[in-house]
C-alpha cells in the first residue's frame, strides 16, 4: 500500500509542479513578445524621429544665423550660402560620425550632399529609389505643403552606395534661400536594437525556465539521496551567491541603465550638438549688438542689460556643454558598474579610485540626504589584488546605509581611506551621525535577510553580501555604533606585502 501511494505521488506531483511552470513561462513569453516588444519598437522609432527632427531644427537655425548676417550687411548672400554649405557638409553625428545632412532647393536641384557629390548642382527631380519613388520631389511636396515633415524611401547605407536600405528622413524648408535641409535614420538601426532586446529577453526567458525547472526537479527529488543533494546544494548555493551579487546591483540599476542609455544619450547628444551652434550664433550676433550699443546705448535683455550679459552668455553656453558631457560620463559610469565581471580576484585595486567612483554613482542620494559630506583619501596608498567591482559594491552599500540612517540633512557623513603598512591593511571607513544601531541589532546585522526596514522595501541582503565580499578578499567588516550618536563601519582589506612596502618607501622619500 505505501509503495502504491509513492508511485501515485511520483506521477501526480511532477504534473502539478511543471504544468503551472509551463503555463507561467508561456504567459510571460506571450506578454514579452506580443505586447511589450511591439510597444518598445514603436517608442524607439518615435524617439529616433524626434532626434532627427531636433537635429534638422538645429541645422536649420544655423542657416538662419547666416541669413541674419546677410541682413545685417556683414556678408553677401553668396558668401553666407557658401559658409552655410561648408558648415552643414562638415556636420556629423551618430555612433561612427557617419550620419549627415543634405541640402537641395525647391527645383529640386541638389545643393550639397556629403556622400553623393556627383549629384551636386544637378536636377534631381527624376532621381528615384529602387521602388520608383521620386525622393526629392517628395521632399519638395512635403515642404511645400507643411513646411516640414517626414519622408520615407530607400537610400544607400551611409557612405556605401552598394547597400540600399529603408530610410526615414525629416526635411524642413528654409524659405529665405529656397532651400530644403534634411537628415534621416536607417530603419535597420531600429530593427537591430529590437533584435538585440529580443535576444536578451529570449536568454532571460530560457534562464528563468531553466531555473524553475531545476527548482521543480529539486523539489520532486528531495528526500531521495541526502548526501548527493547536500553536495548539489553547496554547488547551487555558490552559483546563486554569484548570481545574487549581480542581481543586488541590477535591482537598483538594471532598469535605470537600459533606459538611461537610450533616453538620456539622445537628448544629451542634441544638447552637445546645439551648444556649439548657439555659441556660434552668439559670436556672430555680438558685433551687431555691440554696434547697436555704441550707437544707441545699452538696452534691457531678460531682466538685465546687454552689457551685463555680454560676457556671461558664453560662460552659460560653455556650462551647458560641460554639464551635458558630465551627464554622458555619469551614464558611462552606471553602465560600467552594472556590467557583470567574473568573480576571480584579478584586478589591481587602487582603493582611492574605487571609493571615488562609488561616491560618484551614489552622489544623487548623498546630495539629497546630507549637506555635510566629506571624503579623506590616503596619500600614496598601496595597490592590492582583488575584484574592484565587488569592493565598489561594498562601498556603495555602506554609503547608502549611512544616508538612510540620517534623520536630517544637517547630519554629516564621512568617508575615508587609510592604510597601515605595519599591519599590511587597507581600510575604508564610513561614518555617519545618524540614529545609530542598538546592540542587539548589531549582532544580527550581517545575517542574510535580516532588516529593520522591511516595510520600506529593505531586503536585508546589502550588508550580508558586503560582509561576504570582504571575507572573500580575506578581510573583515567591523561595526561601531551607539544609538543617537551614529555608526562607524570599517572595511579592512589585507594588501600584498610588496605593495605595502613599496607604498611605505614612497611615503618615506616624500
Amino acid at each position: 500500500m505505501p509503495l502504491n501511494r509513492f508511485t501515485q505521488l511520483s506521477r501526480i506531483l511532477p504534473l502539478r509542479i511543471f504544468l503551472p511552470v509551463v503555463l507561467t513561462i508561456m504567459l510571460f513569453w506571450v506578454t514579452i513578445f506580443l505586447v511589450i516588444l511591439p510597444r518598445v519598437s514603436e517608442r524607439l522609432m518615435d524617439g529616433k524621429r524626434e532626434v532627427i527632427r531636433e537635429l534638422v531644427e538645429s541645422a536649420w537655425s544655423s542657416l538662419e544665423g547666416y541669413a541674419t548676417r546677410v541682413a545685417s550687411g556683414e556678408l553677401t548672400r553668396t558668401q553666407a550660402q557658401s559658409l552655410a554649405i561648408d558648415h552643414i557638409r562638415r556636420s556629423r553625428f551618430g555612433p561612427d560620425s557617419k550620419d549627415y545632412f543634405w541640402i537641395n532647393d525647391m527645383g529640386p536641384r541638389m545643393i550639397m550632399h556629403p556622400y553623393r557629390t556627383d549629384l551636386e548642382g544637378q536636377d534631381v527631380s527624376a532621381f528615384a529609389d529602387p521602388s520608383g519613388k521620386l525622393i526629392f520631389v517628395e521632399c519638395v511636396k512635403t515642404v511645400d505643403t507643411a513646411g516640414a515633415g517626414f519622408v520615407d524611401y530607400r537610400w544607400q547605407w551611409q557612405d556605401d552606395p552598394s547597400r540600399i536600405v529603408p530610410k526615414i528622413s525629416y526635411v524642413k524648408g528654409f524659405r529665405p534661400w529656397g532651400w530644403i535641409i534634411g537628415t534621416g535614420i536607417y530603419v535597420e538601426d531600429v530593427r537591430a536594437e529590437i533584435a538585440a532586446i529580443t535576444g536578451t529577453l529570449a536568454l532571460i526567458c530560457l534562464g528563468i525556465l531553466a531555473l524553475i525547472v531545476g527548482l521543480s526537479a529539486y523539489a520532486v527529488l528531495h528526500g531521495a539521496q541526502v548526501t548527493r543533494e547536500k553536495q548539489q546544494a553547496m554547488e547551487k548555493a555558490h552559483l546563486r551567491r554569484e548570481q545574487l551579487f549581480q542581481a543586488a546591483k541590477m535591482v537598483s540599476l538594471g532598469t535605470l541603465v537600459s533606459g538611461v542609455a537610450h533616453e538620456i544619450n539622445n537628448p544629451i547628444t542634441s544638447i552637445m550638438l546645439n551648444a556649439p551652434n548657439l555659441n556660434k550664433v552668439w559670436d556672430a550676433a555680438t558685433p551687431v549688438l555691440d554696434g547697436h550699443v555704441a550707437a544707441a546705448g545699452d538696452f534691457p535683455v531678460a531682466g538685465s542689460s546687454y552689457i551685463k550679459l555680454r560676457d556671461r552668455v558664453p560662460q552659460i553656453l560653455q556650462s551647458i556643454d560641460d554639464d551635458a558631457r558630465r551627464v554622458r560620463d555619469i551614464v558611462a559610469d552606471l553602465k560600467d558598474f552594472a556590467r557583470e565581471k567574473p568573480p576571480e580576484m584579478r584586478d589591481q585595486v587602487d582603493i582611492n579610485e574605487v571609493v571615488e567612483k562609488a561616491i560618484g554613482l551614489a552622489s544623487n542620494l548623498i546630495h539629497k540626504s546630507t549637506k555635510h559630506f566629506s571624503t579623506t583619501y590616503a596619500p600614496q596608498g598601496p595597490v592590492f589584488t582583488g575584484n574592484a567591482q565587488r569592493i565598489e559594491q561594498v562601498v556603495i552599500n555602506l554609503v547608502v546605509n549611512a544616508c538612510q540612517a540620517l534623520t536630517g540633512d544637517d547630519q554629516l557623513i564621512e568617508v575615508a581611506t587609510s592604510w597601515d603598512a605595519g599591519a599590511g591593511q587597507v581600510v575604508v571607513t564610513v561614518r555617519d551621525a545618524g540614529a545609530g544601531i542598538p546592540d542587539e541589532v548589531v549582532q544580527r546585522i550581517r545575517d542574510p535577510f535580516f532588516t529593520t526596514k522591511r516595510d520600506d522595501g529593505g531586503t536585508g541582503l546589502g550588508l550580508a553580501i558586503s560582509d561576504k565580499i570582504v571575507q572573500d578578499h580575506g578581510g573583515t567588516l567591523e561595526f561601531e555604533s551607539e544609538p543617537g550618536t551614529g555608526t562607524t563601519v570599517r572595511a579592512v582589506f589585507p594588501c600584498q606585502p610588496d605593495s605595502a612596502t613599496k607604498a611605505a618607501e614612497v611615503a618615506r622619500h616624500e
